[in-house]
């Protein structure tokens, strides 16, 4: 028997948990208003995970999810680089042929979501960074 001591789960910890389930729930509603149909949620793999998988005609969107509390170290979208970008298309390949599902295109999609403590929570939705 292995035991392990790991550090317990902190409240900051938590919190940034709830912060990226509230963006994540709150895209999804976004991509649901704007037509979009959710097919998969968290789904991961060995090369990584993807926030969510959608459908907007005849292309699968990949869909990073970044949030926020506030601008102040960046926006939400500038965490988003080339190299990520190219591994989330590189994901949605993956997550194809995983779900044995022959679509024409694969599109990447970023909606950044920052909640301020006042004021509105702001959400972009930037579609095809690749």
């Amino acid at each position: 028997m292995l035991v392990v001591e790991v550090e317990p789960l902190t409240s900051t910890h938590a919190q940034r948990k709830a912060l990226g389930d509230f963006g994540e729930r709150l895209a999804c509603r976004h991509l649901v208003e704007s037509g979009l149909t959710v097919l998969d949620r968290n789904w991961r793999c060995a090369a990584g995970e993807i926030d969510i998988v959608a459908s907007d005609g005849d292309v699968v969107v990949v869909c990073e999810v970044k949030t926020r509390s506030s601008a102040r170290f960046g926006t939400p979208l500038e965490a988003i680089t080339t190299a990520k970008a190219n591994r989330l298309h590189r994901l949605g390949r993956l997550w194809l042929r995983d779900h044995d599902v022959r679509w024409s295109r694969l599109r990447v999609d970023v909606v950044s979501v920052v909640r301020h403590r006042r004021g509105p929570t702001e959400l972009d939705h930037i579609v095809g960074v690749v």
